[in-house]
């Protein structure tokens, strides 16, 4: 089994309309995509988008996100933050990682 990885990138993220924002650009979400945190969950936990048959994914891949520059947003919005990593850990479709180091 290969591996799709996609990054999203938060870098000049300061709140949560910015975060569902790069979320549907740079996760490329399908335009029904309502960009509340009930959305995000949905459409991460959603295995017809990953499976091979939206989002561009090759069938037999698994999609990989790492996210990355999130630490500006961690520390302007730490609650709305902490309910995106609850999001992205709770997502059945796909891996979330949350990139560290220099990058992060």
């Amino acid at each position: 089994m290969t591996a799709r990885v996609v990054t999203l990138d938060l870098d000049g993220v300061t709140d949560k309309a910015g975060l569902m924002d790069r979320c549907a650009r740079d996760l490329r979400l399908p335009d029904w995509f309502g960009r509340n945190w009930d959305a995000l969950a949905d459409v991460l936990s959603d295995p017809d988008l990953w499976s091979g048959d939206g989002v561009g994914v090759g069938v037999g891949e698994e999609t990989v996100v790492v996210v990355r520059h999130w630490n500006r947003y961690a520390e302007a919005r730490p609650q709305e933050w902490a309910t995106a990593r609850e999001v992205f850990s709770e997502a059945s479709a796909l891996t979330v990682a949350l990139a560290l180091g220099a990058s992060s």
